[in-house]
């Protein structure tokens, strides 16, 4: 069972990311030989551990936007290969990091690095991969980029400590919750966004524009992925459908419901949500209570706005395939909960 929604902005209902990756195919490849390169070690767990998940078909989003928008920007060196890499190797880190924190077994379809390795190998992976990242930031030579990448690991870490102090807690709120994922999530899209024009050289509106799409950008793919929890498929999540709420995760659609619900609903939500003993049968009465209170439907509206706020960020651009391409990235990750 679960909860579909279907959005209708009057766009093409077939959103996809090709687009981008078709542009930055050849980059990407240099990128990919690069990661290879750099997560090499004479500590045989290290290159087993990372190769591990950056194997496992994530879509690499975010070093995409790197090299997208320098390329948008008129960068002709090599530096965004280098930054998008490091970018990668962030993003690599932290997931190894929030599977320790949350407990997670499944990881992009597959056991998660600390069910096949442990805890202390996932953490201390994802350290190593944190150090190659700086060490590709500063080889790229730019002090504003290192500046902006150095900052949002710092702000990434700070959504982390944020969220588990929530964990669990029903009092949060919405404004609580979005300062979590600005975070957590929405910080490293804004800055593998806005280093491409950095590289470039760009004046600061263009800089501004990037931040902003990349921020906006995350936010609602995070808000999208809260909603796929609920009424998405396992292929969709990388995960199980479900996990979230079995971890106990405080987000928007539970929010929602809880809000809206009656006393006896919220009950239901504070046992469900604080405590390790929820099972299918309260999964199932989870989603109704998601449907009565249109919480999922109201939770892809959010992510449609900011979805809005990242497109309109990049409105001043001049046309050109890769402006099209870097929109319909914000459509592809909307039209997800199709």
């Amino acid at each position: 069972m679960g909860v579909v929604i279907s959005i209708d902005e009057g766009r093409a209902p077939q959103a996809s990311v090709k687009p981008l990756v078709d542009l930055t195919k050849a980059d990407m490849g240099r990128v990919n030989s690069l990661i290879l390169s750099k997560t090499g070690s004479d500590v045989e767990m290290i290159p087993e551990v990372a190769k591990h998940l950056i194997d496992s078909g994530g879509k690499r989003l975010r070093p995409m936007l790197t090299l997208a928008s320098a390329q948008l920007c008129g960068y002709e060196g090599d530096g965004h290969i280098t930054l998008a890499a490091s970018v990668e190797f962030m993003h690599t880190a932290t997931l190894l990091h929030d599977d320790v924190v949350d407990e997670s077994d499944m990881r992009r379809g597959k056991q998660s690095a600390r069910m096949v390795w442990g805890n202390q190998a996932s953490v201390l992976v994802g350290d190593f991969l944190l150090g190659q990242a700086f060490r590709m930031m500063v080889d790229a030579g730019s002090m504003e980029a290192l500046e902006v990448l150095s900052t949002a690991s710092m702000v990434i870490a700070e959504g982390e400590v944020m969220q588990l102090s929530a964990a669990q807690s029903m009092e949060t709120t919405e404004d609580d919750y979005l300062t979590v994922i600005r975070s957590k999530t929405a910080a490293l899209f804004s800055a593998a966004a806005e280093v491409g024009p950095i590289l470039a050289g760009s004046e600061k509106p263009v800089r501004d524009a990037f931040r902003s799409y990349g921020i906006n950008l995350g936010l609602a793919f995070q808000l999208v992925d809260d909603a796929l929890d609920y009424g998405g498929s396992k292929a969709d999540l990388g995960k199980n459908v479900g996990d979230d709420f079995y971890e106990g995760k405080i987000t928007l659609p539970v929010l929602l419901a809880y809000r809206r619900g009656s006393e006896e609903e919220r009950e239901f939500w504070r046992g469900a949500m604080e405590s390790d003993a929820s099972d299918e049968i309260a999964l199932q009465k989870a989603m109704g209570l998601l449907a009565d209170h249109n919480a999922i439907a109201d939770t892809v509206a959010r992510a449609t706005h900011y979805g809005e706020i990242a497109r309109d960020a990049l409105a001043p651009l001049p046309a050109s395939d890769l402006k099209q391409a870097l929109l319909d990235v914000v459509d592809f990750c909307i039209s997800r909960v199709n």
